[in-house]
C-alpha cells in the first residue's frame, strides 16, 4: 500500500489524542468505556481495510468522479455535498478545540477570534494547494514529529507519576456493556483513511493492502487507544480525571526533561501537537474543498482568468468557523463532538452501501 495513506491514517491516530475524544472516553470509563475500545479497535480496522479495497479497485479516482459516473446527476450532488459537510465539521472541531486550547495554555491574553484568525492564515494557503503539495506536507511533518511524539509516549510510560493501580481500577469496569458514545469516540481515530475519497486520485496504480499492512495500522491504532485512555487515568487517578477539562494536556504537564533546555514537557507537547492538528484541519477542508469543486463551480465568477470559486468556499469555511468559536463553549464543544462522532458513526451504513452499489454498477 502507498506510504501516504498510512500518514493519512497516522495523522487522524495522532492529532485525536489531544481532541474531544480522550474526555469523552475517560467520561465513559465506569460504562464499558474498555469494551467499547475492543469493539471499536475491531470495527475501525475493519472499516479502514473495506475502503482501502474499495478504492483499491478504482486507482486515480475520488468518490467525486465514481458517483458521477455511477449514479444519478442529481443523487450524486447530494452525496457529495453531505460528504463535504462532514468533513468540513470534522476539521472545525479539530481547530476550534486547539484554538481553546492555546488560548487556555500559551496565549490566554489573546482573543479567541485573534487566534482563530492566525490559524486560519496559515490553513488557507494549504488548503489551495494540489492534493499532491498536501501528501508532502504532511509527510515532511510527520517525518519531524513522530520522533518526538515516540519519546514523550515513552516518557509518560515510564515516568515514577504513573500509578498503575489507577490503571488497574478501571479494568475493575471491564464488565460493563459497551456504550455507544464509547465506540464512536474510539473507532474515530481508525477512520484517517476515508480521507482517500479525494487523495486516491494520486494513487493511479493498483494497490494492495494485505495482513501485513493491517498488521502495521493494527499495532499503532492499538498503541494509540491504549495510550489516550490509560495514561491519564494513570497520572491523574481514576476519580480525578473527570475534573480534567484536557486530560492530556495536563497529563503531559506532570512530565519534566530536567537536562533538556525546556523541562516542562507541555510546552513541547503543546507545539508539536500545534503541527499535528494543523495536518488535520489541512486534511480535513482540503478534502472538503475538492468535493465541493466538483459539485460547485460559478464560471462568471472569474478575475483574471482565475476561478474564484474555491475562494468563495475558503470565505464560508472562514465565517463557519468565526461563528464557532464566537458561540460555543467548551464543555458545549465536547458535547456537540460526541454527538457528531455517533452520527459519524451511523453514517458508516450509508457509506458502505453506496461503496457497494458502485462495485456492483461498475462490475468489478
Amino acid at each position: 500500500m502507498n506510504r501516504y495513506f498510512f500518514y493519512l491514517v497516522f495523522v487522524n491516530m495522532i492529532a485525536n489524542v489531544v481532541s474531544s475524544v480522550p474526555k469523552i472516553l475517560i467520561g465513559q470509563r465506569m460504562n464499558g468505556a474498555i469494551i467499547s475500545m475492543v469493539v471499536s479497535y475491531i470495527l475501525g480496522l475493519a472499516f479502514c481495510y473495506i475502503c482501502a479495497r474499495f478504492f483499491n479497485l478504482f486507482p486515480g479516482q475520488g468518490l467525486p468522479d465514481l458517483t458521477k459516473k455511477y449514479l444519478p446527476r442529481w443523487l450524486s450532488g447530494a452525496i457529495v455535498l453531505v460528504f463535504a459537510s462532514t468533513w468540513y465539521i470534522a476539521g472545525l472541531i479539530t481547530l476550534v478545540t486547539f484554538t481553546f486550547l492555546l488560548n487556555r495554555f500559551l496565549t490566554p491574553d489573546m482573543p479567541l477570534l485573534w487566534i482563530t484568525f492566525t490559524f486560519l492564515l496559515f490553513l488557507t494557503y494549504g488548503i489551495l494547494m494540489n492534493s499532491r503539495s498536501v501528501l508532502y506536507t504532511i509527510e515532511f511533518v510527520l517525518i519531524c514529529c513522530i520522533p518526538i511524539i515516540a519519546f514523550i509516549t515513552l516518557k509518560a510510560y515510564t515516568s515514577p507519576e504513573l500509578n498503575w493501580d489507577f490503571i488497574k481500577e478501571s479494568f475493575m469496569y471491564i464488565n460493563h456493556y459497551p456504550s455507544y458514545t464509547g465506540i464512536s469516540a474510539s473507532s474515530y481515530l481508525l477512520l484517517g483513511g476515508f480521507n482517500l475519497i479525494i487523495f486516491n486520485r494520486l494513487f493511479k496504480r493498483n494497490q494492495q493492502i494485505n495482513w501485513k499492512n493491517m498488521l502495521i495500522i493494527g499495532f499503532f491504532g492499538g498503541v494509540s487507544l491504549v495510550t489516550t485512555y490509560f495514561i491519564p487515568i494513570g497520572m491523574l487517578g481514576f476519580e480525578g480525571v473527570s475534573d480534567i477539562v484536557y486530560p492530556w494536556i495536563t497529563t503531559s504537564d506532570t512530565l519534566r526533561l530536567e537536562f533538556f533546555v525546556v523541562e516542562r514537557v507541555v510546552y513541547i507537547f503543546l507545539l508539536l501537537y500545534l503541527a499535528i492538528s494543523f495536518l488535520s484541519v489541512l486534511i480535513h477542508w482540503h478534502v472538503t474543498l475538492e468535493l465541493l469543486k466538483s459539485v460547485m463551480s460559478f464560471k462568471r465568477l472569474k478575475w483574471k482568468k482565475r476561478n474564484l470559486t474555491p475562494y468563495l468556499f475558503i470565505v464560508i469555511f472562514w465565517l463557519g468557523a468565526f461563528a464557532t468559536v464566537s458561540y460555543l463553549t467548551e464543555y458545549e464543544l465536547t458535547t456537540y463532538t460526541s454527538y457528531f462522532l455517533n452520527y459519524l458513526l451511523s453514517s458508516f451504513a450509508v457509506m458502505f452501501t453506496l461503496f457497494f452499489y458502485i462495485k456492483r454498477r461498475a462490475k468489478v
